[in-house]
């Protein structure tokens, strides 16, 4: 009995081994990932290889070209990318930041790892017929990587970002969304409308379904202009509750006057 109990220990301390070093095994690559930037703008320099200047002219070229052709370009400079190999970072990188258009799928992201000496250009599936690994290597070769042993660092990147647009510009792709154009005056001009409009749905239907078809109505208004659900959530309820509440206040003053309205003039 004891001999078999004690087979039994080994049995058991053997596949608690076996399951520990698979726990630890799986956990490596986690462990083994170095972390990743956090994207706030077209350009992310961890290095301080580029002065505010420089930044800010790769911004607005940057900036420009996704307004005019839609398509969005990152760059994001990092002292390494060990313990990983360039590939993979920038694989996980790209599926961080999700640059382009959603549904599209058109961004692409210069990835420079300056203490390793590599350059990388990761594209999304929109743009693989036209940043092909052929193209790609192509622009790091000839545009990128002999400004960057010469220690022109902003020239390699601003000239392989112009290819790049180069090579975008030439790729049938859907045409930029205005939508995000000129929200702030849109929504300005909108306001008196919406008011009127909150006003007269309130004098037609009452104060709970007025507010609840203004709500509805600026929700929309939101998204069209803003394309945020978010904001389109927050301003229904909002426009919902001055016509509950607030625009009773303007309706005893006499400042509307429609159908059904008990007020007036």
């Amino acid at each position: 009995m004891e001999q078999r109990a004690e087979i039994f220990k080994n049995i058991h301390k053997r596949w608690f081994l076996y399951g520990l070093s698979f726990v630890l095994f799986s956990l490596f690559p986690v462990f083994s990932q170095a972390p990743l930037p956090e994207i706030k703008s077209y350009v992310t320099d961890q290095t301080g290889t580029l002065s505010s200047e420089e930044k800010a002219a790769l911004e607005s070229s940057l900036r420009e070209f996704e307004k005019t052709k839609g398509s969005q370009i990152i760059v994001v400079i990092v002292p390494t990318t060990s313990p990983e190999p360039i590939e993979q970072y920038s694989i996980r990188l790209a599926d961080a930041v999700k640059a382009g258009r959603k549904g599209i799928d058109d961004g692409a992201i210069l990835l420079v790892a300056k203490d390793d000496r590599q350059v990388r250009i990761e594209v999304g599936y929109g743009l693989e017929g036209a940043l092909t690994d052929f193209a790609s290597k192509r622009i790091i070769d000839e545009q990128i990587v002999p400004r960057f042993k010469q220690e022109n660092y902003f020239e390699g990147i601003e000239a392989g970002i112009k290819s790049m647009m180069d090579v975008i510009r030439g790729e049938p792709l859907p045409p930029p969304s205005r939508r995000t154009e000129g929200n702030g005056s849109h929504a300005a001009e909108l306001l008196p409308i919406l008011f009127f409009v909150g006003m007269f749905l309130r004098s037609i239907f009452g104060r709970i379904l007025g507010g609840l078809f203004t709500g509805g109505l600026v929700f929309i208004l939101t998204w069209i202009f803003m394309e945020s659900l978010f904001l389109g959530i927050l301003f229904a309820i909002l426009a919902f509750l001055f016509i509950l509440i607030f625009s009773s206040l303007f309706m005893s003053r006499g400042v509307f006057y429609g159908p059904g309205s008990r007020g007036g003039f």
